[in-house]
């Protein structure tokens, strides 16, 4: 999807050198993609904490799969 977007030069060029993406548009969406990760693993433990959940097996899995990618992709980086 095409969109205008007014980003701070200096942060963009940041997230683009420390993602090591070669695009401005990769970099913005593996930015997106690990900020969506990490808050779906934090509410998932939060919820497990407070016993919110009715179906801990389905719980458990989303948060297994969301850690196995940040896994797989950090063995991909090397």
């Amino acid at each position: 999807m095409r969109t205008t977007l007014d980003l701070d030069k200096e942060l963009l060029e940041q997230v683009t050198r420390m993602t090591g993406e070669k695009s401005k548009t990769k970099a913005v969406n593996r930015v997106m993609e690990e900020f969506v990760r990490r808050n779906k693993i934090d509410e998932l433990r939060k919820a497990i904490r407070e016993g919110r959940f009715r179906d801990i097996e389905n719980n458990w899995r989303e948060l297994e799969e969301l850690e196995l990618k940040d896994t797989r992709r950090t063995w991909a980086e090397k």
